[in-house]
């Protein structure tokens, strides 16, 4: 049974455990895994300790921004998961899924009421961060959040870094401390947790378990209030799915990384932000994988923090391109948003982007576009309506793509402000790795953050960097793509 470090666990209340509690509840929202999971770590080494059985308790509500048929089934494809993995063990896996918004109001509080305590998923964005903080103030026994966001934990750092560099160079200074933490791959192995409990009838009678199988048959989301518009997407959720992308990522893709995952007409990428986000793969599973297809062992990390992208790690090539973006870009969006609650406000921008834009904002703006003319991929530009259909269709967006989505959305915004609003709202709806640190990280930086100022100074633009739609189509293949995703 893994050990979770102290500076992962973090009490969100001052309540005291309850000794005389029936069972320890973890309650499941981000990390949405049985493996790899620091929380699920926490909450079966407390069972363990105090001799009670373990309720897992995965909810989903309605009422969330976007809440969507993509996103929903999204998440019940990895309950159902989660549910068949927990079968063959002694917890009790309570899955619950609001048929109306508000439905499932009291029900972590009937739980906790019995509980010896609760653990739950640390994450620092979206309304997951205020969700947790209102559930600490109204239980009345110790509520514990545990961060399984990254390799490197959330509170290893203090401060934010206004460049990739500059993390780099702090990571490649710290990390190597961390590297041999992590969660159990097999957290229910050679431990002895006390016998199921049974949930109160009259709690499940107030809170039926969710009927998994029916929410994902034929028309099974209809009747919940969320968006229909929005699609289910044609690949799966859940562990299982996340497990088959990463082996085909590592044994098919990673070879060809470097030179494919920019090219809108090869999929060369990684595929596994989406199972990221919702927490139905773990960082420390992927580095894991990647550690054992490069035979590689922490011994051949450079001694010298430069801060370069390649050449630390010791790996090959493409492994260490993929670590670059895996762990530097995505864990440096994480931190950002731990350490500032306006992540996703236009003045968390640096001040030299929101001063050259500024300057510009009265600059004419040749075309606009609505925000509706924006989300119908009804523009003039067939390579960005492209890039928008994706969207809409597959629920993600290329990566290279991505920046020029975002950079045209502010050409063609009245204001930068609208146009960050903009990009936040049409990722948000319509991409299933949206609502992430990633995404509000990737939209900053099409307006200034994480980059310095690029001349000459253009109109709209000023300094901000540059990108176009007939630069880029020189630059890349995407014939292909034009095809696939044209009209």
């Amino acid at each position: 049974m893994s050990c979770v470090p102290v500076l992962r666990v973090r009490a969100v209340n001052t309540a005291p455990e309850n000794r005389d509690g029936q069972y320890v509840v973890y309650w499941m929202t981000a990390a949405r895994r049985t493996t790899w999971n620091f929380a699920l770590d926490r909450a079966v080494e407390q069972a363990v300790a105090l001799g009670k059985p373990l309720v897992v308790f995965e909810p989903l509500r309605v009422a969330y921004p976007w809440a969507s048929d993509r996103l929903h089934r999204f998440v019940i494809e990895g309950m159902r998961n989660n549910a068949a993995r927990l079968a063959s063990t002694a917890v009790t896996y309570y899955p619950y899924v609001e048929s109306t918004a508000g439905a499932g109001h009291g029900l972590l509080e009937a739980l906790a009421e019995r509980a010896a305590l609760v653990v739950t998923d640390e994450f620092p964005c979206f309304f997951l961060p205020r969700m947790v903080a209102a559930a600490g103030r109204r239980l009345n026994v110790r509520l514990e959040a545990v961060d399984s966001c990254g390799i490197l934990p959330l509170r290893a750092t203090d401060t934010t870094y206004a460049t990739a560099y500059a993390f780099r160079r702090v990571l490649q200074k710290i990390l190597p401390e961390y590297l041999g933490e992590r969660p159990s791959p097999e957290p229910f192995r050679a431990i002895e947790l006390a016998p199921p409990v049974k949930l109160p009838d009259e709690l499940l009678a107030r809170w039926p378990r969710a009927d998994l199988d029916r929410l994902l048959g034929y028309r099974g989301l209809a009747a919940l209030p969320i968006d229909h518009e929005v699609q289910a997407a044609a690949f799966s959720g859940g562990p299982c799915a996340a497990e088959a992308a990463l082996t085909n990522f590592i044994e098919r893709k990673l070879s060809d990384y470097n030179e494919a995952r920019n090219e809108p007409d090869v999929d060369g990428a990684s595929g596994l932000s989406p199972y990221l986000h919702f927490g139905h793969v773990s960082s420390h599973e992927i580095l894991d994988r990647l550690v054992r297809r490069e035979k590689w062992s922490p011994d051949k990390v450079s001694a010298k923090a430069a801060g370069k992208r390649a050449g630390w790690w010791g790996m090959s090539e493409p492994a260490e391109a993929f670590l670059d973006q895996f762990i530097t870009w995505r864990e440096l969006g994480y931190n950002y948003c731990s350490q500032r609650d306006d992540y996703d406000q236009y003045d968390s921008l640096p001040d030299w982007a929101r001063a050259t834009l500024a300057k510009h904002a009265g600059d004419p703006r040749p075309i606009v576009y609505s925000r509706d003319e924006l989300s119908a991929a009804a523009t003039h530009d067939p390579l960005w309506n492209a890039a928008q259909r994706q969207l809409i269709r597959d629920g993600k967006l290329h990566n290279y793509l991505r920046m020029l989505w975002g950079k045209k959305i502010l050409e063609w915004s009245t204001t930068p402000q609208e146009a960050m609003a903009t990009m936040i709202a049409l990722n948000d709806r319509f991409a299933i790795d949206g609502r992430d640190p990633n995404s509000y990280s990737g939209i900053g930086w099409v307006l200034g953050r994480y980059d310095r100022a690029w001349g000459p100074e253009r109109p709209i633009f000023g300094t901000i960097r540059y990108m176009s739609s007939d630069n880029t189509a020189r630059k890349l293949s995407v014939k292909k793509y034009l095809e696939r995703y044209g009209a």
